[in-house]
């Protein structure tokens, strides 16, 4: 389960749906503004694991160790 922890008026995370769409990977996006522990956005989460900011590497590495699983 991929979570996309987001704000509406972040460009940042817009940007970073937007890639995972082209790559036709599936996420729930989840409003931000409701989790006490996230005070910066986009945070992606993949088995766990949070990834803070629109991070490409560390995002493609967490996905291919999901494939893995």
């Amino acid at each position: 389960m991929i979570k996309i922890y987001t704000t509406p008026t972040c460009i940042y995370c817009h940007a970073l749906m937007d890639w995972l769409d082209d790559m036709g990977v599936e996420y729930i996006e989840m409003d931000a503004t409701k989790e006490n522990d996230i005070k910066i956005v986009p945070v992606t989460e993949i088995d766990g694991e949070r990834i803070v900011g629109f991070d490409r590497p560390a995002i493609k590495k967490a996905l291919k160790k999901q494939d893995m699983a």
